[in-house]
């Protein structure tokens, strides 16, 4: 059992929902990032996404992408991220973490090295959202062999026919895309979203997270009422954004994960 599939299993034995939070991995810089990361926990976090920065972030919306350009400038690397797990992993040895971007750093790593590094640092899951189920081999089924789980998004397009694909080679939980577009770019209705989780639970034993248009905690306990939890990303990176204390950012975060764990 992976950190996630340890977290799941404890949320599910408390009859509690789960919160996951995304930042960007070296915004607005190194040690702001790291600091905001190791407060996570103790706001209320079940499940930490950690970005990687990437210079083409086709899926992410205006928020989430100057957060990566923030990165970048700053000297952030895919080394450097998981330099920050590793530092991370010091003090916390039970928080899952997820590291959530696109497939060309990690190719040019070398997939090997990567998974490797990856494991050694801390790392318990993937989400690498260009690399579709057709391309398994590259990375999913590697990741799975070194004790990684690989996370796949659904969406609201994912049909019936093509569901049973996205779900083959997935583990620790489906991430659900609440609504059809760019991260940041609209709310999450619960009454959309509850049929498509019972849709996608239908097919899978594996929980179903629910991500995109959350930036409130009574939207965070609407949607965690439908789902097994949820992820607020956009929101949370807009308060970092705009250089809020780190002190103030983890108080938001804790009134969003107050809100999920009441779903």
């Amino acid at each position: 059992m992976t950190r996630i599939d340890q977290t799941f299993a404890k949320l599910k034995s408390e009859g509690r929902k789960a919160f996951v939070s995304y930042i960007m991995g070296g915004d607005p810089d190194l040690e702001t990032s790291l600091k905001v990361m190791k407060g996570l926990p103790g706001a209320g976090v079940d499940i930490i996404e950690l970005g990687v920065p990437f210079t083409d972030p086709m899926a992410d919306g205006p928020t989430i992408q100057l957060a990566g350009q923030r990165a970048l400038e700053g000297g952030q690397t895919l080394a450097k991220t998981l330099d920050m797990v590793r530092r991370f992993r010091e003090d916390d040895d039970t928080t899952p973490i997820v590291l959530m971007g696109y497939y060309n750093p990690i190719y040019a790593r070398g997939v090997d090295r990567f998974l490797s590094d990856a494991k050694t640092a801390g790392v318990d899951g993937l989400i690498v959202v260009d690399l579709p189920p057709e391309e398994d081999s590259e990375l999913c089924l590697p990741a799975q062999a070194a004790g990684l789980n690989f996370i796949r998004l659904a969406t609201p397009t994912t049909d019936a026919k093509r569901l049973p694909k996205v779900l083959q080679n997935t583990s620790g939980f489906v991430y659900y895309v609440s609504i059809t577009g760019i991260t940041g770019a609209a709310a999450a209705q619960a009454a959309d979203v509850a049929p498509e989780v019972a849709r996608i639970k239908a097919a899978t034993d594996l929980p179903v997270i629910v991500g995109f248009g959350i930036s409130t905690p009574e939207t965070a306990e609407a949607i965690a009422s439908v789902a097994d939890g949820c992820v607020v990303g956009s929101a949370i990176v807009k308060d970092i954004a705009a250089q809020k204390p780190v002190e103030e950012v983890l108080a938001y975060v804790r009134a969003l994960s107050d809100g999920a764990h009441k779903g």
